[in-house]
């Protein structure tokens, strides 16, 4: 058996990444790492790279917040918890606060056995399953199981160690490292061509199996990668056009239908056997039995994978707002009651996997047929109305009933593409009557004054790097909330506090905004380069993931187009 990797070559390698400033070299150093791991270890290190502990489609989460974090580290160092949020006003990072609390240690004590010489280094395995074995603890005394799981990483790890093992924990890894320079050094490292890791990743959802089956099989392996039942994958994304002209233009004959006020689901069905996906990708089985049971009774197909959205209706079948819909999504209790309330329409618009095969090559309207053929069609489901036209004027009129029905304007789709998963582009399109608006991370906030004190606002926006994993800032949204929306956002911003200064915190970057703006302009004050003027919060979009905010290359193209116009 091969002998297992350290975790302090891992955090070498962290380390020298975080100090090297192009992205050619920084994957050539991640896969001489992947060249260098067991098979074994190979999809954690994948995943550890990018700052995860599991893959996005995994239910499973490490759920250490603030507070365990701070109390883990208070135990292991006999400090306060008021001493370590000193030190971490002053480094500004989750791993060095720990590593210098942890300095203060004496030598005796068992904290830095591993680093004095000790034979029992920790393993990159034996920190996954420490992290592993802290997301399977629930219930009473959870608390205190994290904690101890905390204590006994840090009391077996060096300094470099504990720095990378404390960023790991918070979901603050942040060396640079994303998506793009994973997927370019599996290809380096196995001598695969990179739009075959790319497909994988698409199909699967998880660079982790990617590079372990590459590592194994190399391109073959890669193309028996597919679609799975219960692995989610992600969706297919629309890009805005500025006009149905533009659209046509860019399309030719199009495929068109609604564009619903609801929430995107990813169904899976095998056998008697349904589950639900959020566009987070998140498990929403539970939150949604009425949407199950109209699967169960509707969908004659033995397995499937469909793409859909969930829309909730008044007593006249009208859509009501959208937060009443994502209502749905968040509940945990009294579910029936809300069900009953809230009812939900599942409108059918694509469908990925049928029986066993997988769909997602064959052209948009050749997936329509199959949809239809396997969906029945009542008042709680139904597969909607596609249109083929290369006639203005009759999109025209089917934008204006989508209107007319409460819905937010058309879908304008290329008829021959395939599903492309997680991908934006001109396959499809989407026209609303509203402005543009940017799908952004909050990564900081800062508290009120006055009788305001106790509340986040003047939230710090971001956009995402693809290739470092990096946010990039953009600006802050500061106007428009009331005492009753800031008091809600605090509380959901407060478990994601990493660090604080003062009046300002900054934030683990899970919550998207949807922002509308007058104008991107130029800007040295923030990292992207970029900023938004006049910035105002249309949508908490708590059904988007992270994945879905808008890229640097996305600000940078509407920035242009913007230029273009004026």
């Amino acid at each position: 058996m091969a002998n297992m990797t350290s975790f302090r070559e891992f955090s070498q390698v962290c380390r020298l990444i975080e100090n090297t400033p192009g992205s050619l070299d920084m994957t050539t150093i991640l896969a001489e790492l992947l060249l260098r791991v067991t098979p074994e270890e190979l999809p954690v290190v994948t995943h550890f790279v990018m700052g995860e502990v599991f893959p996005a489609w995994s239910s499973e989460e490490v759920g250490i917040g603030a507070g365990i974090f701070y109390t883990a580290l208070a135990k292991s160092t006999g400090l306060n918890i008021s001493d370590i949020k000193e030190i971490l006003r002053d480094t500004g990072d989750i791993g060095k606060t720990a590593s210098r609390a942890l300095k203060k240690v004496t030598s005796g004590q068992s904290t830095f056995s591993s680093f004095l010489g000790g034979s029992n280094e920790l393993s990159i395995l034996e920190v996954f399953e420490r992290f592993w074995s802290i997301s399977r603890t629930s219930g009473k005394g959870s608390q205190a199981n994290k904690i101890k799981n905390l204590q006994y990483l840090f009391s077996s790890a060096s300094p470099q160690e504990i720095s990378y093992i404390s960023r790991l924990a918070v979901g603050e890894l942040r060396i640079g490292v994303g998506e793009g320079i994973v997927r370019d050094a599996i290809s380096e490292a196995f001598d695969v061509p990179v739009k075959d890791v790319e497909r994988s990743f698409m199909l699967t959802n998880d660079l982790g199996l990617v590079a372990a089956s590459a590592h194994k099989g190399g391109k073959d392996a890669l193309s028996s990668l597919g679609l799975e039942l219960n692995r989610p994958i992600r969706m297919m994304l629309a890009q805005v056009t500025p006009s149905l002209d533009v659209a046509l233009s860019d399309i030719g004959t199009a495929a068109v239908e609604w564009k619903f006020d609801g929430a995107r689901v990813q169904i899976h069905k095998q056998g008697g056997n349904v589950t639900l996906f959020s566009r987070k990708l998140e498990n929403i089985t539970e939150s949604l039995p009425d949407i199950v049971e109209a699967v169960k009774n509707n969908v004659s197909a033995d397995s499937a994978i469909l793409d859909g959205e969930a829309v909730a209706i008044d007593e006249h079948g009208r859509p009501r707002a959208f937060q009443e819909t994502l209502k749905r999504f968040r509940r945990k209790y009294d579910i029936d009651i809300t069900a009953r309330e809230i009812p939900l329409v599942l409108n059918l618009f694509d469908i990925m996997y049928l029986n066993g095969e997988d769909l997602i090559e064959l052209p948009l309207v050749q997936r329509r047929e199959k949809l239809k053929e396997c969906v029945a069609n009542d008042e709680r489901i139904r597969v909607d109305t596609l249109y083929l036209t290369d006639d203005p004027e009759k999109i025209l009129n089917i934008y204006n009933d989508a209107l007319r029905a409460g819905h937010e304007g058309v879908m304008i789709k290329n008829p021959d593409s395939p599903y492309s998963p997680g991908k934006r582009g001109k396959n499809w399109l989407k026209k609303k009557p509203v402005m543009e608006t940017l799908d952004l991370a909050v990564i900081g906030a800062e508290w009120g004054y006055g009788r305001r004190t106790s509340f986040l606002g003047s939230y710090a926006l971001a956009c995402h790097d693809p290739d470092t994993g990096l946010f990039l800032p953009v600006g802050r949204v500061a106007t428009g909330f009331s005492d009753e929306q800031l008091s809600e956002l605090t509380g959901m911003f407060k478990d994601l506090i990493v660090m604080e200064s003062g009046t300002q915190v900054e934030v683990r970057p899970e919550i998207i905004f949807e922002v509308a703006f007058e104008e991107i302009q130029k800007s040295t004050n923030y990292g992207s380069g970029y900023a938004l003027r006049f910035p105002r919060l249309v949508n908490v979009r708590i059904d988007k993931s992270i994945e879905d905010v808008e890229t640097i290359g996305r600000i940078e193209e509407l920035y242009l187009m913007q230029r273009q116009s004026n």
